[in-house]
């Protein structure tokens, strides 16, 4: 493995279990690449099993939303926290998913400022409070959403997307992680 990918000084697990080296495998292949944030966790396997199993279920499992309304909710959560690591990663999927730079641009810098249907601006909208102060979300927050289409699962998909996110930005950002350079060139 190349270069720090944080400023800590741990080291990975050596050798790393057989599973993990070939779910390090399957990312490479599919992704090009090994993402950092894979690389930082892999100094505690019962952290890094943690993580990938909370990621895959909130982000490629099941769900009524999409993996580009997924996305766009990482973005927007990781711009409020200030993530460089997420909002470079998943600003990258963005315009990917989209097939669309600039809206991954927007997502990044101002999801405000990009055009969106009333149903993704409503869902945006909640992440950012949830994000900011998600004791204040009640009753008339949740109806916006229903109103939108979206039904009670989608609701708490949100919300968990929000709070994994909440909770990687942070680590992410107070361990110093890079993000891959890869991802700044990608889907443009």
């Amino acid at each position: 493995m190349s270069g720090p990918v944080w400023k800590l000084d741990l080291h990975p697990v050596d050798p790393l279990p057989e599973r993990t080296q070939k779910y390090l495998a399957i990312c490479e292949e599919k992704l090009g690449i090994v993402p950092n944030v894979l690389r930082a966790y892999l100094f505690d396997m019962a952290k890094f099993d943690g993580f990938i199993a909370m990621y895959n279920d909130l982000m490629l499992g099941e769900s009524g939303l999409s993996k580009l309304e997924r996305e766009m909710i990482a973005v927007v959560v990781s711009s409020i926290n200030h993530c460089w690591y997420c909002q470079v990663a998943h600003g990258a999927a963005v315009r990917a998913l989209s097939g669309n730079p600039a809206l991954g641009e927007a997502m990044v810098m101002n999801y405000r400022a990009a055009p969106l249907d009333a149903r993704t601006r409503a869902m945006l909208d909640f992440a950012a409070l949830v994000t900011e102060a998600s004791a204040k979300i009640g009753a008339p927050e949740r109806d916006a959403l229903r109103a939108q289409g979206f039904s009670e699962r989608d609701i708490f998909d949100i919300i968990a997307v929000v709070g994994f996110f909440s909770m990687s930005n942070r680590v992410a950002s107070a361990t110093g992680m890079e993000p891959n350079p890869e991802y700044h060139s990608q889907a443009r």
